[in-house]
């Protein structure tokens, strides 16, 4: 029911900063909990954060401990990742996804995703 569009990505320098944003479509946006996930040139698509319905809990893989950011606006249909300190390693297309299941770490459980947004962190 829900459909996603991913912005914010784009070159930056080891160090910096970037925020991505998720604008979602339909009516549901509240009912799906919410991921980012990754896929770097040659690799499969890697969990990266995810966040409840209301926003009230986040989860992130190790590598962005500290350094990411999930947040949600249920009010403006939208989802965030604010992502600091970025390393070469970070480089990626980001995708947004929508999930039926709390707290859903695996790509196989998310339903609808986004086109996807490149990020890349120069050194």
């Amino acid at each position: 029911q829900v459909q996603l569009v991913e912005s914010g990505g784009g070159l930056v320098q080891a160090g910096g900063s970037l925020r991505l944003s998720c604008a979602a479509s339909g009516r549901t946006f509240s009912s799906y909990t919410m991921g980012w996930f990754r896929q770097a040139p040659g690799k499969g698509r890697d969990f990266v954060a995810v966040i409840s319905r209301s926003g009230g809990s986040t989860y992130y893989v190790d590598s962005v401990k500290g350094r990411f950011a999930i947040s949600r606006d249920n009010a403006k249909n939208t989802l965030y990742l604010q992502m600091n300190s970025l390393k070469p390693e970070d480089t990626a297309v980001y995708y947004c996804a929508a999930s039926r299941l709390p707290g859903a770490t695996m790509v196989s459980l998310y339903d609808v995703w986004g086109q996807g947004t490149q990020v890349t962190v120069s050194s």
